[in-house]
Parts: C-alpha cells; structure tokens; sequence
C-alpha cells in the first residue's frame, strides 16, 4: 500500500513512521511527505531517508479547494491509498475529505473530544485535568471530530510545563501512531457511524 504522509513542521511523527516502514513493522511503502512550509524539517527526514518531497506554497492558490485539488492530483498520480497527517497545519476542504473519506487519519496530542484545536497541551494544563493523552482518528470536514482509532493517556504531573508535557505526549505518539497505521494498512479496521472496531 502507498501512503502519503503531509507535514508542516519538524517531523518527529514522520521520523517514527519511517522508521517504523524500514524495519518491516508498516507494511507499506511512503510514496510522498508533502508540505506546505519550504523550510520544514520534516522534508529534510524524507529526503535522507530516499523518499520522494513535495512543496506547495499556498500564497500560489486562491482558495484552500485549489489548493487541495493540487494535493489529491500529486496523490492519486502516486496510488496514494492512505493520508497520514503528521503536524500538517491546515484544514482540509469538504472535496479532498470527500475524495479520500475514511482514508485520511491524524493524530491529536490530547483525549478527544477533549481540548480540540491546535493548542492542546497548552490547554490540558490550563484546564487543570490530571490525566490528557494522545488520540488517533479519522478526519472528517470538522476539526479534531472524526472516529477515533485509538487513545493513549499520559499523566499530568505537579510542575509540568508545556515542554515537558509535550516530551512524554511525544513518546506516546511515536508509538501510537505507526501502530494506527499498521492496523489500517493490515486491513483491521471497520468503521461503523462514529465507531471504530479493531480485528485481532
């Protein structure tokens, strides 16, 4: 199966995700990192580890549906069957969710529906919640709101700060989200309404 995974920034979820294809654990072949930011490292990753990178500027593109049309053109000419969004800061239009429905997931750093949007550790810990955590799921034409595949809780600790909240939710993305793509691509998922069932 090729997979494409979208980035906008450092790239340690791709980093995990790679590694994770060459040691045979995904069995699967990344076929494109796309971005939309030029200077993101996570085109550096990909390019040192031989996959093929695109970036699109989004200031080259009217409306964000153009934009999204370019992408799904990029991915459909590679056979791209799963979309893998990896600190990819947009959000995609109701066409290219339509054009990949129930095969575009992402990964949340917080227990959704809990603290949706980009801020979610920073809003765990505000909140005062003891426990937050780190959510795999589909996406739909709403933010943070499709089925959600898998959850992991990390513990909010006396004295954490944003950084070191965000090293442990880290660890656990890196192990949560190579495994969500594993299942998908071994074919173990099952979608019904709003949820998500695992074959053993």
């Amino acid at each position: 199966m090729n997979i494409a995974i979208l980035c906008s920034g450092n790239g340690t979820n791709l980093q995990a995700i790679i590694d994770s294809v060459n040691k045979g654990y995904i069995p699967a072949k990344i076929a494109l990192v796309l971005s939309d930011e030029k200077k993101a490292f996570a085109l550096e990753r990909a390019n040192k580890a031989g996959i093929e990178t695109i970036t699109l500027d989004k200031k080259d593109y009217k409306e964000r549906e153009d934009f999204d049309r370019e992408i799904v053109k990029r991915l459909k000419k590679r056979n791209v069957e799963l979309v893998v969004l990896a600190g990819f800061m947009r959000l995609l239009s109701p066409y290219f969710v339509k054009e990949y429905r129930d095969r575009i997931i992402n990964i949340h750093p917080a227990l959704l529906p809990s603290f949706k949007g980009p801020h979610g550790i920073k809003d765990a810990l505000e909140r005062g919640v003891k426990v937050t955590g780190v959510t795999v799921h589909f996406v739909d034409e709403n933010l943070d709101n499709g089925p959600i595949i898998l959850q992991k809780t990390v513990e909010i600790k006396e004295g954490d700060t944003e950084e070191t909240l965000l090293e442990r939710v880290h660890e656990e993305e890196h192990r949560i989200y190579p495994e969500a793509i594993k299942l998908f691509v071994e074919g173990k998922i099952r979608i019904d309404g709003r949820k998500v069932s695992i074959k053993s």
